[in-house]
């Protein structure tokens, strides 16, 4: 029997890259999945397909995070699916991008940036409360940038910082109800949709020479990593924010 046999999981942004990866290993693992998405209706259609396809079960619900009344439209779609039944695991993947160094990045930017990367995952949290079972898992993406410093990502990190932080408080909160929280902070992730970013000359050279295991990652290796969290060998860990970077600018390599 699977890990997560009977568990109902709700990922945000599982239209595609790490989200969908870790919608699909979920699934994998025996979990009805909740795919969610704000714009890109083919990207979900296509992660539920890919689920239902390797027998797995798999809803999609959309909302567009960061405007008013988000969260009430993503659990009004979260509930149908679940019809009275609790939620298990929730993962808070769904993210705006960096959007530039502190010189150039404007004040709706910035507000955008809060909006989708800290205000939906903490009223998402506050929303699924009541849904989730004593026992649940709680995962969010983080982001290596709250640990290195790039100038061009100085708004972003500030937002991962913010949940990195969201997720210790919670930890202590609802480990009365044995309910894990914790997060994952990828690096260098090649996917679909960022490929081409990777294809800057010398840039993958660079990354996968400031990377201890001396590769890019994949959404797999994230996804593999949320899996662990979620499953009950992951039941002792909480509170803490996971790298899952291979290791990158660790230091100086050999």
């Amino acid at each position: 029997m699977s890990d997560l046999t009977d568990r109902t999981a709700l990922v945000t942004g599982a239209s595609r890259g790490i989200g969908r990866a870790i919608a699909m290993r979920l699934a994998k693992d025996g979990a009805a999945v909740i795919a969610h998405f704000g714009a890109d209706e083919e990207g979900a259609k296509a992660t539920v397909e890919q689920i239902r396809h390797r027998g797995g079960t798999a809803f999609a619900v959309e909302a567009r995070l960061g405007v008013d009344g988000d969260t009430e439209k993503l659990f009004a779609g979260v509930e149908a699916v679940l019809a009275g039944r609790p939620l298990d695991l929730l993962v808070n993947n769904a993210a705006a991008p960096p959007a530039g160094p502190i010189g150039t990045t404007t004040r709706e930017e910035f507000d955008h940036l809060f909006a989708v990367n800290v205000r939906a995952p903490y009223f998402i949290v506050q929303r699924a409360l009541p849904l989730l079972r004593d026992g649940g898992r709680i995962v969010t993406i983080s982001s290596v940038a709250t640990r290195m410093a790039n100038p061009a990502q100085t708004s972003f990190a500030m937002t991962k910082g913010a949940v990195e932080t969201m997720s210790r408080t919670l930890a202590a909160e609802l480990g009365a109800r044995g309910i894990t929280v914790n997060a994952v902070a990828p690096g260098a992730t090649r996917t679909a949709t960022n490929a081409a970013l990777f294809e800057a000359p010398g840039l993958t050279e660079l990354i996968t020479a400031a990377t201890a295991l001396g590769r890019l990652g994949a959404p797999e290796d994230v996804a593999d990593v949320v899996a662990f969290l979620v499953s009950d060998a992951g039941r002792w860990v909480t509170g803490q924010v996971i790298d899952a970077t291979g290791g990158l600018f660790l230091g100086p390599r050999a």
